[in-house]
């Protein structure tokens, strides 16, 4: 990858992951966050890797009159976007969910409207540059949303759909998206929960999510088998699957 490789969500470790697999001679990293004057951990583990350029910027993902402004400032200190990693996100907690409507619409918020409104702001300066690519993670928790994890699983399912529908809309206009679906991710995000069925890693998430850009693909589940499993799921009565965990 050449040009400027941004990261949406600098603390996220699969974003980071990816980040550091496309680090090159003639690119930079810029990591956006909120206390982005905090990311020097981030930025340290970039450099490890062999970046020479790292850039941070304050961005929080809930300010949507702020999305444009962080990504001129981007553009305008270190040139045109080559690849944009759309990593945060919340989990949220599904408890307090059910009966804090407030709680329930900040997750909603975070996972799908920030992400519409952000998303819709990279592909206006994406087409702008007239290249680019952007990648976005959603979750097989969108695919059938499940009673366990309701909340969340509702925002993904909203946030696959518009993507799948934005990646269409781009066919043919030389701008890429990528749309990942990871499983259970061990990590940070889901530290104290017991790791799912065919659960990964933020490093095996970022390898199948880089292996996928460079080859031009659209979408990816990770692990793959998460795909034929999802099929067979899809078809369980509604009885069997409300008691499925999360």
């Amino acid at each position: 990858m050449s040009g400027t490789v941004l990261v949406l969500g600098g603390r996220s470790e699969i974003g980071l992951a990816v980040a550091r697999r496309l680090i090159g001679s003639d690119n930079s990293t810029v990591l956006a966050a909120r206390r982005s004057d905090d990311l020097d951990e981030q930025e340290a583990a970039l450099r490890r890797a062999g970046a020479t350029e790292v850039g941070r910027v304050e961005f929080d993902a809930d300010d949507l009159a702020r999305h444009r402004p962080v990504l001129d400032e981007v553009i305008a200190r270190h040139g045109p976007l080559d690849v944009v990693v759309v990593a945060f996100g919340i989990l949220g907690d599904q408890q307090r969910a059910e009966t804090d409507a407030a709680h329930a619409a900040a997750v909603v918020h975070t996972d799908y409207l920030a992400h519409v409104h952000l998303l819709t702001e990279v592909v206006n300066v994406l087409r702008e540059q007239g290249h680019g690519k952007v990648v976005v993670f959603s979750s097989v928790a969108g695919i059938r949303v499940r009673r366990a994890n309701y909340v969340y699983g509702s925002a993904k399912a909203g946030l696959d759909g518009f993507a799948g529908g934005l990646a269409d809309a781009l066919h043919g206009s030389g701008i890429g998206l990528l749309l990942v679906r990871p499983g259970f991710v061990i990590g940070r995000m889901t530290e104290g929960m017991k790791p799912a069925p065919f659960s990964s890693t933020p490093d095996q998430v970022a390898d199948a999510t880089v292996a996928a850009l460079r080859r031009g693909r659209g979408e990816v589940w990770v692990p793959a088998v998460l795909r034929p499993v999802f099929f067979v799921m899809r078809l369980l009565p509604r009885t069997v699957w409300r008691r499925l965990p999360r």
